[in-house]
């Protein structure tokens, strides 16, 4: 497959994809993940198994692509963009990924843990796309490598994120977004 499993050109491609992950959220609304098969994702599409495994190697591949699009839909939405410079647009990633997490069935209480792996590299993926996009364009003062300074900040966002949404009586996700802005915007020099 010459196209990434989670971006398609072909707009028939486009389309199944679309309707697997669909399907499989639909699914995930009253099924946990690791009860939920291959078989249950085509029936619920209405695809066959060829079809899926032409698009996804496993559930897992559909679901981080899922999650990808879920969350880079909903960054998108609310018009976050980084430049590399802009402590307010961290806030708002860090926001996003609480925001996301939060709402994310079993993530809280740890019961789903065979999807848990692959919620946590979707939404690193992405925000570690977006933050070294910024770097590139405006890299810090401390001449650190990009890809490094980037990692360090899309991990740290996601593990902040994570620890929140488990915390009981956890605090707004706003004083959490902000905390995260204040620890690791020296790294930026914002």
């Amino acid at each position: 497959m010459a196209e990434s499993a989670c971006e398609a050109i072909d707009p028939r491609v486009k389309r199944t994809r679309d309707l697997l992950q669909q399907a499989l959220g639909k699914l995930l609304e009253s099924t946990e993940f690791e009860k939920i098969s291959v078989q249950d994702i085509t029936d619920e599409a209405t695809v066959n198994r060829a079809t899926f495994y032409a698009h996804y190697p496993d559930k897992f591949a559909l679901f981080e692509c899922m999650v990808a699009s879920k969350f880079n839909q909903l960054l998108e939405d609310r018009g976050v963009t980084f430049n590399g410079t802009c402590a307010s647009a961290l806030h708002h990633i860090a926001l996003g990924v609480c925001d996301y997490l939060a709402q994310m069935p079993g993530v809280e209480c740890e019961r789903q843990r065979q999807m848990e792996p692959h919620l946590e590299s979707a939404v690193i993926t992405v925000v570690r796309h977006m933050i070294l996009d910024g770097v590139r364009q405006h890299p810090p003062p401390s001449g650190d490598s990009p890809e490094v300074i980037a990692s360090i900040i899309s991990w740290a966002i996601f593990g902040a994120a994570k620890e929140w949404v488990r915390t009981p009586d956890r605090v707004a996700s706003e004083e959490i977004a902000a905390t995260v802005v204040r620890l690791i915007g020296p790294i930026l020099g914002t």
